[in-house]
């Protein structure tokens, strides 16, 4: 691997790193990606100078998530590893398995908490915290309906979010 190609694994590294995932998983990713034709694990480590465990771990991870899919070749008994290249159907997965649970458990969370709050409305505080939460569920409302067209692959227009917080009056 030349210098400028390990920049840019290590810059994806750092922006998986970013969102959530662990720095080699990008790493190997941007390697994968670059490569002509599926890698085995020893010619992953010695690339990127990682060990045979840390490879495998991340090489695991990055099955699960769909980002790199095993291969193999006739006569060789190793498995070889191949980028997903369709980085919008990467983002949509984790959109859809991660940041839109999030959501999900946030507005659900606020529901709860919405529900549990006396009834009483006379109370100037109690109003003014079911006002402040009932606002948030809003804004999970509105961020679920905007991961929700994203992963479905739909345009999304962000004038509602604009509108309700303040950007497009």
């Amino acid at each position: 691997m030349t210098q400028p190609e390990l920049e840019v694994a290590d810059s994806v590294g750092r922006l998986m790193e970013f969102w959530g995932f662990k720095r080699p998983m990008g790493r190997i990713w941007t390697l994968l990606y670059l490569a002509p034709e599926a890698l085995g694990a020893a010619e992953i480590g010695e690339a990127l100078r990682m060990s045979s465990g840390a490879v495998s771990m991340a090489i695991g991870e990055l099955v699960k998530w769909g980002a790199v899919k095993k291969s193999w070749r006739p006569g060789e008994r190793r498995d070889f590893y191949e980028a997903e290249t369709s980085i919008g159907r990467l983002v949509q997965r984790v959109l859809r398995e991660r940041e839109l649970a999030l959501v999900r458990g946030f507005g659900e969370a606020l529901e709860a908490a919405i529900r549990t709050l006396p009834a009483d409305r006379g109370q100037k505080a109690l109003a003014f915290k079911r006002e402040r939460l009932t606002e948030l569920r809003r804004l999970a409302r509105l961020g679920e309906t905007l991961l929700t067209s994203l992963v479905a692959g739909k345009t999304v227009d962000p004038t509602p979010f604009l509108k309700m917080y303040g950007g497009g009056q």
